[in-house]
C-alpha cells in the first residue's frame, strides 16, 4: 500500500523557535509539535474502488490528555476538525468526516503520538491498524453504495487554499501554537520582530503544504470536469465538481448555469447534489439477504448511522429541506439539464422568493464581486437586492461589499 505523510518544510527560524532557552519550554514544545506533525496522511490507490484517501488532521498538541479515556470528549472535539476525503474510481469526491468513530479517532491520536516520538518503532503497525479500522468501519458502508451513500459526497469544500470553505481550514489547524505564541509576545518572552518572522514562516510553509496536498487530490480528479469548472470561473469547488461528475451527459448545461450564476455555486452543490445522488442509488440486494446482513450488523455495531435521526443546523438555517425548497430544487435541476435558461431563472426566483428580474439581472451582468456565499447568506443578499431600486444596485466592488455586509442578520454577527 502506497502511503505518504506530508509535513511542512524546515526554515531558519526553527532553530530559535525550538530552543527552550530562547522561547521558553511551553512554546518550544508546541513549536516542535507544529513542526513535526503531518499535515496530511495520503493513501494512493488503496483499493480497486478508490483512487485516493487524504486524511488532514489538526495538530494534536495535548496527546497526553487525549490518550486518557477520561478525556474522550477532548478527542471528539479535536476530531471535529479532522478532514477525511476520498476519491472513488469514478472520480467522485467523498467527505468521510461524519463516519469517524471514537475508536478510529483514538487510533489516529495514537498514530500521531508514535510519529512524534522519535524513539517509537510502532508506526507501521499503527498505520496498518488505522487503515484496517477505516476500511472496516467506514469504507464498507460507502463501498456498498446502497441506501444513504450519497450523503457522504462532498458538497461544501473548495480545494484552493486561503478562500472561504477551503478544505484547509487554518484557524482550526494549530490554535494552541498560535495562542502560546501570542501569550509569549505579551509576556515579553519574544519580541515583535521574532513574532513577525514566525508568522511569515507559518504562512509560507502552510501555503506550500496546502498546495502540495491540493495537487495530489487534483491529480486524481477527472480533468475534463475540472476544465469545465475553470472555464465557468468557479474554481475547484468540490461540490460543483461532484454535481457535474455525477451525470456527465448534462455536464455542459450545468457548467453553463454555473458560468452565468457563479455566486450560486454553493447553493447548486448543496441543493442539487443530494437530488442527483438519490436518483443514482443502486437497488438493494436480495431483500432476504439484505435483512440478514442488517440484522447481523445491528447486533454487532448497534443502529446504523443512516437510521439515526440527525440535525444539520446549516441546512436548517438555509431552509434547504423544506417542502418548498425541495420542490423548486427539483424543478431547477430539470430546467438546468434541459438547457432552459428562462425556466432556470423562474425556478431560482421561486426558490428564493424574489422577483424574476433580480435573478435575470444577475444572469445578465454576472457580478464577480458577489463571490460564492453560502446558501443562507445568498438568500439574505437576494432579499436585499430585491428591496433595492433598479438604479441603485451596487456598481463597484466597494458597494457590493457594503451590501453583502448589510445582508448578515444581527443574530449571525
Amino acid at each position: 500500500m502506497n502511503f505518504e505523510a506530508l509535513r511542512v518544510d524546515a526554515l531558519p527560524v526553527d532553530d530559535d523557535l525550538l530552543d527552550a532557552g530562547t522561547t521558553g519550554p511551553e512554546l518550544a514544545y508546541l513549536a516542535a509539535v507544529y513542526r513535526h506533525s503531518p499535515r496530511a496522511l495520503i493513501w494512493r490507490n488503496p483499493s480497486s474502488e478508490w483512487r485516493l484517501f487524504a486524511l488532514l488532521p489538526p495538530l494534536a498538541s495535548r496527546l497526553s490528555l487525549m490518550t486518557n479515556p477520561i478525556f474522550a470528549q477532548l478527542t471528539r472535539s479535536w476530531g471535529l476538525n479532522v478532514r477525511f476525503v476520498g476519491v472513488d474510481r469514478d472520480g467522485l469526491v467523498h467527505d468521510f468526516r461524519s463516519l469517524l468513530s471514537d475508536r478510529t479517532l483514538r487510533m489516529l491520536v495514537e498514530l500521531l503520538g508514535a510519529q512524534l516520538d522519535e524513539h517509537s518503532g510502532g508506526e507501521p503497525r499503527l498505520l496498518d491498524t488505522l487503515f484496517a479500522a477505516l476500511a472496516r468501519e467506514m469504507l464498507t458502508i460507502i463501498q456498498r453504495r446502497t441506501r444513504g451513500w450519497g450523503r457522504h459526497l462532498d458538497v461544501e469544500h473548495r480545494l484552493e487554499p486561503l478562500c472561504a470553505a477551503s478544505l484547509f481550514a487554518r484557524e482550526s489547524r494549530y490554535p494552541d501554537f498560535l495562542a502560546c505564541l501570542r501569550t509569549s509576545l505579551r509576556n515579553g518572552l519574544i519580541d515583535v520582530e521574532f513574532y513577525g518572522r514566525v508568522l511569515r514562516a507559518v504562512d509560507l510553509r502552510e501555503l506550500n503544504a496546502e498546495e502540495r496536498i491540493a495537487a495530489q487530490i487534483e491529480s486524481t480528479l477527472d480533468p475534463v470536469t475540472v476544465t469545465k469548472l475553470e472555464r465557468a470561473g468557479i474554481g475547484l469547488h468540490l461540490g460543483c465538481y461532484n454535481w457535474l461528475r455525477l451525470d456527465p451527459r448534462h455536464a455542459a448545461p450545468r457548467a453553463h448555469a454555473l458560468a452565468r450564476l457563479p455566486g450560486f455555486a454553493a447553493f447548486f452543490a448543496e441543493a442539487l447534489v443530494p437530488i442527483q445522488a438519490a436518483s443514482l442509488e443502486l437497488p438493494d440486494e436480495d431483500p432476504l439477504l439484505q435483512a440478514l446482513h442488517d440484522e447481523e450488523r445491528a447486533d454487532a455495531q448497534g443502529p446504523r448511522d443512516e437510521d439515526r435521526p440527525t440535525l444539520d443546523l446549516r441546512r436548517i438555517a438555509a431552509r434547504t429541506e423544506s417542502g418548498h425548497s425541495l420542490r423548486w430544487a427539483g424543478v431547477l435541476q430539470r430546467a438546468i439539464d434541459a438547457g432552459q435558461d428562462r425556466a432556470i431563472i423562474e425556478a431560482l426566483a421561486q426558490r428564493f422568493a424574489v422577483d424574476d428580474n433580480v435573478i435575470r439581472r444577475l444572469w445578465r451582468e454576472t457580478p464577480t464581486e458577489l463571490g460564492q456565499p453560502p446558501t443562507w447568506h445568498l438568500a439574505q443578499i437576494l432579499s436585499q437586492l430585491a428591496r433595492c431600486d433598479a438604479r441603485r444596485w451596487p456598481s463597484s466592488a466597494a458597494s457590493w461589499q457594503e451590501l453583502i455586509a448589510s445582508a448578515i442578520p444581527a443574530e449571525a454577527g
